[in-house]
């Protein structure tokens, strides 16, 4: 019979808050892993466990880069000793007694602990990519197909009120021309009459005369005056010639209704190859898919610099900004040119220099006190109006473009991600919040409101980010939680705090997957790491911190915070 040991999974260990240190009596946080002792590490307990000689070739990681142990399998020939090798020959795991049986003289062997650690890593590998590639991007094709749906039924729609604004329009010419020719017999009526009348007059003038004939032949013709017998002979007039009228005569209109279909137009599909949906192809999981080849280099520097980069046994202030035009720092932005965008509750949004010059000052509508603002890879920055319902772009030139319009939702907070350029929106609606997925060109793509359970994940999305893994984080202050979803917009975890209530303000990540977020109840900035686990406060009252609002981490891995109640901008360093 087999026996198996197995160690807690990864998703066990993210629903913990704190993982001790494996040293005996030591309580602290175990960040880091060594592969060959197989136990978690804390900083100080790192250091002291690679000054040993005899721990100089001792592999330590961070925790959740560590190597699987083998699970422990007892060999059924030998239940004293432990499965470890891997006959290549035979291909079966076997003990290091069954290594030296007859049959597997000569035979090759592999550690097993070496093809396990191998296996699991490839396994992991294919998971993330389902994860973080073949899901995301089927469901993306899955929601370009609803598109396209919704497109054809507004295409036909639209096809099928032309095609009745074009046959009430032919209509009302087939009355009109009917109007004309109607009218066009009357006249024709009226005018032949007329002619008739006239012609009925000449008879009527002839008739008057030749009685007046009559009358003067009868004369002539009485005996009783001689006289005019011997007058000039009378003639009579020829009868007037007149003329019968050419009778109208009514012809047909001469149709069918191929010649109809002409002149009302009609539905075709046009004979052309149907275009394939685009299938973005699957880039290398550790750049975590970034949409050019500018930000795969930039993923690999920065891939690189996680290898040699750990938190900082303490936190150093580096400088400080007073920002002018504004009387809190409650959101910082910092641009590409390492430029502040800093914003206070009376809706002032302001960029400064290195030097703390004024550029440029915005005003948005309403009290703001979300994070409301972020700088894009490309320079620009974008920010809500939580008034007009209006998302705006700023370019590097200064030009202020309205860029999307949020309808009846009022748009609170707003984070470009440095993974895709996508647009990520915290978004209200009376008593409704949501978080919902633009392109950067402002194509919307994703609406993400309620967990598997048909629950709202969200009361107000007060401060949102995007962690290197492509979770969506966000700050939620009526839940008193951060609530992290994954790319997918399924429910990871929520963190409510380490040992009081949370109010959870200004949250960013770092090139580690830390989250950094601002509590307003305890007046400290709390770091965890991209699983939920709480690590440490990072910043509080001892560092000079009393409200911290909004915290945004550059380039360089330097830590800016805002606070409320002074336009003071400070800088940290806490990752060496």
């Amino acid at each position: 019979m087999i026996e198996k040991m197995s160690e807690p999974s990864d998703e066990q260990v993210a629903m913990q808050h704190y993982l001790v240190c494996g040293t005996a009596d030591c309580q602290k946080n175990g960040q880091f892993y060594c592969n060959a002792c197989q136990r978690p590490l804390c900083e100080q307990c790192k250091a002291e466990h690679q000054k040993s000689p005899q721990n100089k070739k001792h592999e330590i990681v961070l925790y959740r880069h560590r190597k699987h142990q083998l699970p422990v399998e007892k060999c059924e020939d030998h239940p004293t000793r432990n499965v470890d090798m891997f006959c290549k020959e035979c291909k079966i795991p076997l003990c290091s007694k069954c290594s030296i049986m007859e049959e597997h003289i000569g035979h090759k062997f592999d550690d097993l602990e070496e093809i396990f650690t191998e296996k699991y890593a490839l396994q992991q590998h294919e998971f993330s990519k389902i994860q973080k590639y073949f899901l995301p991007t089927t469901q993306g094709l899955k929601t370009d197909i609803e598109e396209d749906a919704t497109q054809i039924r507004k295409i036909m729609e639209s096809i099928r009120t032309s095609m009745k604004a074009e046959a009430e329009s032919l209509k009302n010419l087939v009355d009109e021309v009917t109007t004309e020719n109607l009218e066009n017999t009357h006249t024709m009526e009226k005018s032949l009459l007329k002619m008739l009348k006239s012609q009925e007059t000449t008879y009527d003038d002839y008739i008057t005369y030749l009685g007046k004939m009559s009358d003067e032949f009868q004369q002539h013709l009485s005996l009783a005056n001689q006289k005019l017998i011997f007058s000039e002979t009378l003639k009579i007039k020829t009868i007037p010639d007149t003329t019968r009228p050419v009778l109208p005569v009514f012809i047909p209109g001469q149709f069918k209704k191929d010649e109809v279909t002409k002149i009302l137009g009609k539905v075709n599909v046009p004979d052309i190859k149907p275009e394939k949906r685009k299938i973005r192809p699957m880039e290398a999981v550790t750049t975590h898919m970034k949409s050019t080849e500018k930000q795969l280099e930039q993923s690999t520097e920065k891939s690189d610099m996680k290898q040699t980069l750990s938190l900082s046994s303490s936190v150093t202030k580096v400088r400080e900004y007073s920002v002018p035009g504004v009387d809190s720092a409650l959101h910082v932005s910092v641009d590409k040119s390492d430029r502040l965008w800093v914003s206070d509750s009376r809706g002032n949004l302001v960029q400064t220099d290195l030097q703390g010059k004024q550029l440029q000052k915005i005003q948005s509508s309403g009290y703001r006190d979300e994070g409301y603002h972020t700088a894009t890879q490309d320079g620009d920055l974008i920010y809500t109006d939580i008034g007009k319902k209006v998302i705006y772009r700023i370019t590097p030139d200064k030009k202020i473009i309205k860029f999307i319009k949020t309808g009846d939702w009022r748009p609170l907070s707003v984070h470009s991600s440095r993974i895709n350029g996508d647009i990520l929106v915290g978004m209200d609606r009376g008593k409704e919040a949501k978080v919902t997925r633009y392109s950067k060109a402002g194509k919307e793509l994703q609406n993400i409101q309620r967990d598997n359970q048909g629950q709202g994940l969200y009361g107000y999305p007060h401060y949102i980010t995007e962690n290197i893994n492509g979770d969506i984080c966000t700050s939620d202050y009526y839940k008193h939680a951060v609530v992290v979803v994954n790319k997918s917009g399924q429910h990871r975890f929520s963190y409510t705090g380490w040992w009081s209530d949370l109010r959870p303000l200004g949250i960013c990540t770092d090139v580690l997957g830390h989250i950094l977020v601002c509590d307003y109840n305890s007046g400290t900035v709390h770091l965890l790491d991209q699983d939920g686990r709480f690590l440490s406060v990072i910043l509080s009252s001892q560092q000079g911190i009393k409200h911290p609002h909004g915290v945004c981490v550059d380039e360089e891995n330097n830590l800016y915070v805002g606070q409320y109640g002074t336009n003071t901008v400070t800088v940290y360093k806490y990752l060496q």
